[in-house]
């Protein structure tokens, strides 16, 4: 299928560096919550990209629960495919393609686990549902039929009925601390805007207009 003349021209709006926080942070948080306000659907999307032992890459979509100074964080099985890469090479990337707003935000960054505290309580913040889901599926395994799978989800629902469901010991969160930052918005003729905040040794972000 030849789909070479799909284009769209982007023209919603531009990128200055004076438009720009000194704090990657704070620029991203602006950005989420005006994505947040377009009505976009999960602009809390964002794919992650791990390298295995091989050096093979692989990305995934997850979502992100929450983000401050110190980094973004997203929680998943610590037995998943995601997670063995990160064990090997903590060096992750993330992506928001906030495509409504002709808009991406790339990340680069080291992963490492959140608290188990922390864990815990967005884990018992979770609908019920999801709860026993954590505890049924084993996360990237082969599975012969759903079946199986629901016949484990059931086993779950009663092994916790009325009980309060436990955060799992192979389920929790990860914390991507950000080296880089780059934000990226749309513009005419292919000649976006990009600008890249990269973390200095004392803790500064350099800020850099990069050529689309």
């Amino acid at each position: 299928m030849d789909i070479s003349n799909m284009r769209e021209e982007f023209l919603l709006s531009g990128l200055e560096r004076k438009d720009l926080f000194d704090d990657p942070v704070v620029q991203f948080e602006k950005w989420f919550k005006q994505a947040q306000e377009s009505g976009m659907i999960e602009p809390n999307a964002m794919t992650l990209a791990t390298v295995n032992d091989s050096g093979q890459p692989s990305v995934r979509t997850v979502l992100l629960k929450f983000f401050d100074g110190e980094g973004f964080v997203f929680y998943t099985n610590y037995e998943s495919k995601k997670a063995k890469d990160i064990a090997g090479n903590s060096k992750v990337s993330l992506l928001f393609p906030w495509l409504d707003l002709q808009r991406q935000v790339k990340i680069n960054g080291i992963a490492e686990k959140v608290p188990t505290a922390q864990s815990i309580k967005y884990f018992l913040s979770r609908p019920r549902g999801s709860q026993l889901g954590a505890w049924t599926s084993n996360q990237s395994s082969v599975i012969t039929t759903r079946s199986l799978l629901l016949s484990k989800f059931e086993e779950m629902k009663s092994k916790f009925q009325d009980k309060e469901v436990p955060l799992p010991s192979f389920w929790g969160g990860y914390r991507v601390v950000p080296k880089e930052i780059e934000f990226w918005q749309g513009r005419k003729n292919r000649l976006h805007d990009r600008f890249n905040y990269t973390l200095q040794d004392n803790g500064e972000w350099q800020i850099e207009r990069l050529a689309p």
